[in-house]
């Protein structure tokens, strides 16, 4: 599905060849066609602003957004099991999904990390690949209100996952979720506060109460959809730039 394919690009870490892919993406969201006319829309002005803008203050927007502020954190097991054991064994249990079905990620970047999971869920069959992306629906709910709250034009990214998957959120888990510290990314106190919580809890039984959150029900949805797509294309952004970040491909366009 290369509308997956498109959205995990816009998600990574703005590089001069994801600049130069713009119009690619752009084609390859409107070519599917799977979003609704006014999600699309957001999502080029989100290209838009990325086409349009200085690469270095893209950068820095990217990094004070995603990598200072834990309640915005692109890693889908940081809003789970914070930095308990419990994350480790799951990363573990996740990339050996993606190697079982034939996945074998090229980025340095993490396998909970949301665009390489988006990437993954592109070499699905749709059908898979949408119910794929619904397990993670409450944190990816989560997301779009910390970013829309912010005015930030990433919040379209969110909005069009969850147009895609259609996914029935979890009242108590999102509210869960949304009990937790979002500080600004200027406040330094307040990240610093927010750093050293403890694991995100939701009542006894880390699955029970996660609902599709949880790395149980992840894990369990993965299994269930291991049957490789035809003709799958290769990832598009594989990772981000120097420092924390892996270095994209040198053409992160989309190909059929």
């Amino acid at each position: 599905m290369k509308t997956l394919r498109a959205l995990a690009a816009l998600l990574s870490y703005p590089s001069a060849d994801l600049i130069a892919a713009a119009d690619e993406i752009r084609g390859a969201i409107d070519g599917d066609a799977i979003l609704p006319l006014t999600v699309r829309t957001e999502l080029h002005r989100l290209i838009d602003d990325l086409a349009g803008g200085d690469l270095y203050d893209l950068q820095e927007r990217y990094g004070l957004l995603f990598d200072r502020t834990r309640s915005l954190s692109l890693h889908l097991f940081e809003h789970v099991h914070g930095e308990s054991r419990d994350r480790g064994q799951a990363m573990v249990d996740l990339l050996k999904l993606y190697e079982e079905s034939g996945y074998t990620p090229t980025a340095t970047e993490l396998p909970d990390f949301l665009p390489l999971f988006l990437e993954y869920a592109s070499t699905r069959p749709p059908q898979a690949a949408i119910e794929l992306i619904g397990q993670p629906a409450n944190v990816i709910a989560a997301l779009r209100e910390r970013l829309a709250k912010r005015s930030s034009s990433y919040t379209a990214v969110m909005s069009a996952l969850l147009a895609i998957s259609k996914a029935r959120l979890d009242v108590k888990a999102l509210a869960a979720l949304r009990a937790e510290p979002d500080p600004e990314p200027d406040d330094l106190e307040a990240l610093d506060a927010a750093w050293e919580e403890e694991e995100v809890t939701f009542g006894p039984g880390a699955a029970d109460a996660k609902g599709a959150c949880g790395v149980e029900g992840l894990s369990t949805r993965l299994r269930a959809a291991m049957r490789p797509a035809d003709g799958v294309a290769p990832p598009l952004v594989h990772g981000r730039s120097a420092g924390r970040h892996a270095t994209a491909p040198s053409n992160p366009g989309v190909r059929s």
